[in-house]
């Protein structure tokens, strides 16, 4: 029996190896991607919705019932960083108003959009504005990323709001302007991006203050200084 025992050892060692106990893998948990809260503001008509849709799904939607409010999400590369944005369509009619401050409250970014060829829709960018500053503006210190989009740029021959008109208004503001076409699809990739860049630079710099690194500034009393700035 021993030698029997010997022969099995030597030519099936595996056998009697003393087994090790498994040792459990555990697979590492997705990282979430980066989220960015974009909200589309601007008077009803003005091609809100196209200018959405067409960023979203590659396509021109010409007849479009008003909206109330309609929310996509999107995964995409931003700068070589895979990311996901979040769009917010709102309503541009003024029966919604009141709906529209819990809307730019969640919001991190706006692209406040009007027709280069209805100047009332570029009059009413001021009233968006101001409506965002109020719901923003409640604590110190907010930079909320900001855009001014004039769309409808295909249909140069019926402008009515002139490149330098509104140029003047957004470098007044301090924010960018581009000139869109959701028809053409010129400039739409380009806005959201532009916007999502904005969002990320300033979570970024939410992030430095809140590890301690950035100091508020202060006035000359010593006080820190209240400001709302939009990017």
């Amino acid at each position: 029996m021993d030698s029997t025992l010997e022969r099995l050892r030597r030519f099936l060692p595996s056998i009697f190896r003393k087994r090790r106990p498994h040792s459990r893998i555990t697979m590492p948990t997705p990282k979430a991607l980066p989220l960015h809260k974009v909200i589309m503001v601007g008077s009803g008509g003005v091609g809100k919705s196209a200018l959405t849709l067409q960023f979203m799904y590659d396509e021109f939607v010409e007849d479009y019932e008003p909206t109330k409010a309609d929310s996509y999400r999107k995964k995409i590369t931003l700068d070589g960083e895979e990311v996901q944005i979040d769009i917010l369509d709102t309503a541009g009619q003024e029966d919604y108003a009141a709906i529209r401050d819990n809307y730019f409250r969640s919001g991190e970014g706006f692209l406040c959009v009007f027709s280069i060829t209805e100047q009332e829709s570029f009059a009413t960018t001021t009233e968006f504005r101001e409506q965002i500053l109020r719901v923003k503006c409640d604590k110190t210190e907010d930079m909320i990323p900001f855009l001014l989009v004039g769309n409808k740029a295909d249909l140069d021959e019926k402008r009515q709001v002139s490149v330098e008109e509104a140029t003047s208004r957004a470098t007044g503001w301090k924010v960018p302007y581009v000139e869109t076409s959701a028809k053409t699809r010129e400039n739409v990739d380009k806005s959201f991006y532009d916007l999502m860049r904005k969002i990320r630079e300033q979570k970024a710099r939410e992030n430095q203050k809140q590890n301690g690194k950035g100091k508020k500034p202060k006035d000359p009393g010593g006080r820190p200084k209240r400001k709302c700035v939009i990017l």
